[in-house]
């Protein structure tokens, strides 16, 4: 696949967006669990800070004590990253725990008394920082009066390590996820494409012949595709359908003065004016290739479509017709065509190269004409034989040669042969030419589509 690729441009952004959102996701999920560890925090401080406040009295030599220590043994673990302090304003008395060893903390001012705990983040021992409650709380006459800060800080690095440790938990399972919803974007891509691609089967069809129209069956968003096609298709037909009948009418509308011409050259030859004979013959023949090479054109066009004709339904009326021909009268007919015989191609265009086929074998018959056909899996074959002089073995690929003329270097075949194989080409068919022993064996051969 290529950047030119809808797929891989689907899949790139799917696995952009995965990665963004699992990007997000990950740091609020860190972000929320920060705060559930702060709020765990919080409440051990807030217990610590009221105990703290409980047990604060004042001292024999007029300042402020304990009257016991906190129950954490953290409190008397030098550096152990729980600390309190309390600041007696009135003569700046500081109290603090033994874990903060010789430090004392710069505890914040605070503006108000009114017992509301305010957290603070500030430096604490060994350049650590410190997250802090602090209360400011005014002592009663009892304690000598004033007010006092009384703060109670947890190491901060314990927050950041636990906060780490849970993002290096969840990584794998964001991985995990990851992958998961990169397999899932890929069958939604596959799933949501898979109608291109029954488009694609379906216009494949269409242009091999195997079927007429796209159909319906689509999804809501590629139906309004399938049926401009199929629109497309229609409009095709129909100006083939023009183009052919206008191609027919031309042909019938010149036959009967290319008749007359005729008529005219072969009197002049009688008559003795050979040369006007031979130019008048030469302008009819180039009319005659004119006209069927635009036929040729026509039926190559036309033959684009899938058709169907019942091969008996077709030899029966040629033969009839041929019959009644000054050639046809004097020979002896076999047909020996079965009835459900179908071969893939146009019934007008078989018409036509039939009739070819067999006038060309009346003309040249002696005795008897014989029409045969016969199927099976794979072809449909319709062979044709005379009993008359025949081709020359070394002119039987001339005879057949697209846009080749044998009656234009004497050898007496007409047009009919070469037009036969024109039309049976443009349906994909063969045309094999043989001795019959004696004259001419010629056998048409279509190859059956496969089947769906």
């Amino acid at each position: 696949m290529t950047l030119r690729s809808l797929r891989l441009r689907l899949l790139i952004a799917g696995a952009v967006s995965t990665a963004i959102a699992l990007g997000l996701a990950g740091y609020g999920l860190t972000v929320v669990f920060e705060r559930h560890v702060e709020r765990r925090i919080d409440a051990e401080l807030v217990v610590h800070l009221n105990q703290i406040t409980a047990r604060l009295e004042r001292s024999p030599a007029g300042g402020l004590a304990l009257s016991n220590e906190p129950a954490d043994p953290r409190f008397d673990l030098p550096l152990s990253g729980l600390y309190w302090q309390i600041v007696y304003e009135q003569s700046g008395t500081v109290l603090r725990s033994r874990s903060l060893w010789d430090a004392e903390l710069d505890l914040p001012a605070e503006v108000a008394v009114d017992d509301t705990i305010h957290h603070h983040r500030i430096p604490g021992p060994g350049k650590a920082e410190l997250y802090l409650l602090q209360r400011r709380v005014e002592l009663p006459a009892r304690m000598g009066g004033g007010t006092a800060r009384i703060a109670v800080g947890w190491d901060s690095a314990e927050i950041a390590t636990a906060v780490r440790e849970f993002a290096l938990d969840l990584t794998p399972l964001l991985a995990i996820l990851g992958a998961l919803l990169l397999a899932a974007n890929w069958m939604q891509v596959t799933i949501g494409l898979s109608p291109l691609s029954a488009v694609r089967t379906r216009l494949a069809a269409v242009r091999s012949g195997k079927s007429q129209r796209m159909g319906s069956g689509f999804p809501d968003e590629v139906r309004p595709l399938a049926q401009e096609i199929d629109a497309l298709i229609d409009a095709r037909d129909s100006e083939l359908a023009r183009a052919k009948t206008r191609a027919g009418d031309l042909a019938h509308g010149l036959r009967t003065p290319l008749q007359v011409l005729q008529t005219e050259i072969e009197r002049l030859a009688k008559e003795g004016q050979t040369d006007v004979a031979l130019s008048l013959s030469t302008v009819t023949r180039t009319m005659q290739q004119t006209v069927e090479r635009e036929l040729a054109r026509v039926r190559l066009a036309a033959s684009r479509r899938a058709a169907e004709a019942n091969v008996a339904a077709v030899i029966d009326p040629v033969v009839r017709v041929v019959q009644r021909t000054p050639e046809g009268q004097e020979l002896d007919w076999i047909v020996d065509v079965p009835p459900a015989i179908v071969a893939p191609i146009d019934h007008d265009d078989l018409s036509e190269a039939v009739g070819n086929l067999i006038e060309n074998a009346a003309r040249h018959a002696r005795h008897a004409v014989t029409i045969t056909a016969h199927e099976d899996e794979r072809s449909v074959s319709l062979t044709v034989t005379d009993d008359g002089s025949g081709i020359p073995e070394g002119r039987l690929e001339e005879a057949l040669r697209r846009g080749g003329r044998l009656d234009e270097r004497g050898s007496g075949a007409g047009l009919g042969l070469a037009i036969m194989s024109e039309i049976v080409e443009s349906w994909g068919g063969t045309v094999t030419l043989a001795d019959g022993k004696p004259g001419l064996s010629a056998t048409l051969r279509f190859a059956r589509p496969p089947r769906a």
